[in-house]
């Protein structure tokens, strides 16, 4: 579909796999992964978790500050304990992706100088200004994830916190992140990256995301490429080496039937993929 680089939050077999498409035993997408996310503890126990997570390969690191959107999204660590986590990882040279929902939880993560938040579904004006003036790189998820599980509400309904009352706050969700995206938007400064969360049903349809962005969101459809390219991929701390069509990248080539910088649908028409110099997918004209 034309991704070639995905972040995955995650698990320890993640490792081998990544390892597998970067030896080139498996074709696939470059792979950065989290192993398993961090959820709690003192703040030594959490620097502790980051430290085991690094040590034993880990890319990055997943930080829960909030609750499911099922059950409401309100934050579960402290500004202390979000600090001391995030100075871990900033310590041992990794990034750390922080998962908040609460605009309380989201402005916790950009004053303790965490890398990402994702995907910030109720954070409102101060909370967006404090991802801008921390450099914060926002990923907000905005429709793909959301419709898909309201779309197959019956495959999930009575499974852990998927009841009525969590569809009811993802129904929620959807209707508000318009809003909240149309507010980050126009927020000076704040560094908005694509990325989808992902699970059956949506994987290879990620694109979408990017559509519902620009039709429904506002996006200028060149910003959301951008997006989705140099600005995702310096979120990843791969700057110099991806995202960017110039001598001494890594030659990620994607193109499709159309421009998407002037008709994001063209994203829907992948015609040729290649990453890292080998060709994927190479459909005739």
């Amino acid at each position: 579909s034309g991704v070639t680089t995905v972040q995955s939050m995650g698990a320890r077999v993640d490792g081998p796999v990544r390892d597998a498409f970067a030896r080139g035993v498996l074709p696939g997408p470059r792979l950065i992964t989290t192993y398993e996310w961090i959820t709690e503890g003192s703040d030594e126990e959490l620097r502790a978790a980051v430290r085991e997570r690094v040590e034993a390969g880990a890319d990055a690191v997943k930080i829960f500050a909030s609750r499911s959107i099922r059950e409401g999204g309100v934050p579960t660590l402290t500004e202390p304990q979000l600090a001391a986590a995030c100075d871990e990882a900033r310590q041992l040279g990794v990034r750390s992706v922080v998962h908040a929902h609460a605009a309380e939880a989201v402005a916790r993560a950009a004053r303790s100088g965490c890398t990402v938040v994702e995907p910030g579904g109720l954070a409102d004006g101060p909370a967006l200004a404090a991802m801008a003036e921390s450099g914060t790189y926002y990923d907000p998820h905005t429709s793909l994830v959301i419709q898909n599980y309201l779309d197959n509400k019956d495959r999930f309904l009575g499974i852990g916190n998927y009841t009525e009352e969590g569809f009811s706050f993802m129904e929620g969700l959807l209707e508000g992140m318009v809003g909240v995206f149309a507010e980050a938007l126009a927020t000076p400064g704040l560094k908005i990256v694509f990325g989808t969360d992902a699970l059956a049903g949506s994987h290879g349809r990620n694109w979408e995301e990017l559509i519902y962005r620009v039709e429904v969101g506002g996006q200028e459809p060149a910003d959301a490429v951008v997006s989705a390219t140099s600005l995702a991929a310096e979120s990843l701390g791969l700057g110099s080496e991806i995202g960017t069509l110039a001598p001494g990248f890594d030659a990620d080539l994607v193109a499709f039937d159309g421009n998407p910088a002037e008709d994001i649908t063209a994203l829907r028409r992948v015609v040729f993929v290649m990453k890292g110099g080998v060709v994927y997918r190479n459909e005739p004209g």
